[in-house]
C-alpha cells in the first residue's frame, strides 16, 4: 500500500469514525443507566473489524499473508501496541477497553440523573469517548501500514 492510498482510507475512516460517535451520543442521551454501554460495545463490534479490514489487517488478510509478510505485519502491530489489530474483536475485549475508561462510564451515569442538562452531557461523553476509540484504532492502522510499507507516518 502506498502513502496516498494509506491517506485515503485514513481519511474514510475518519468519516466512519464520526458516524460512530454520532451514534454512540444517540445512546448515551438515553435516559436509563446501561443502555449507553451495551450501544457501544455493538458499534464498535461494527467498526472497529471495518477500520481494520479497509488497511488490510483484519486477522482473515493477515492470516493469508505468506510467512515473512506476516511476521513483518505482527511486528509492527507489536511495535503499536495495537491489541485490536489482527485478531478477532469481541464484546469481552471492548467491554475491557470501556472498562479502562471508567471514569467516562460513570461520569456518564451519574450525570444522566440530571433533568435535561444531563442527558446532553451524557451524549457528549459518548461521542467523545467513541471518537477516542476509533481515532486511536485509525492511527495505529495506519502507523502499522506505514512501518510495513515503508513510508514516514503523521
Amino acid at each position: 500500500m502506498e502513502k496516498k492510498e494509506a491517506e485515503l482510507i485514513k481519511k474514510e475512516c475518519k468519516k466512519l469514525s464520526t458516524k460512530a460517535s454520532l451514534l454512540s451520543a444517540g445512546g448515551g442521551a438515553i435516559p436509563l443507566p446501561g443502555i449507553d454501554i451495551g450501544a457501544d460495545v455493538a458499534i464498535l463490534l461494527r467498526v472497529l473489524p471495518k477500520i481494520s479490514k479497509r488497511f488490510n489487517l483484519s486477522q482473515e488478510q493477515i492470516d493469508e499473508l505468506d510467512e515473512q509478510a506476516k511476521l513483518l505485519v505482527l511486528n509492527a502491530i507489536k511495535r503499536a501496541g495495537a491489541e485490536l489489530i489482527g485478531r478477532a474483536i469481541t464484546k469481552d475485549i471492548l467491554i475491557s477497553i470501556l472498562k479502562r475508561m471508567g471514569i467516562k462510564i460513570a461520569s456518564e451515569q451519574i450525570v444522566k440523573y440530571i433533568p435535561l442538562i444531563g442527558t446532553l452531557i451524557s451524549a457528549g461523553i459518548s461521542y467523545g469517548s467513541m471518537k477516542i476509540i476509533t481515532h486511536m484504532h485509525i492511527k495505529q492502522c495506519y502507523d502499522v501500514v506505514a512501518e510495513v510499507n515503508g513510508f514516514k507516518n503523521n
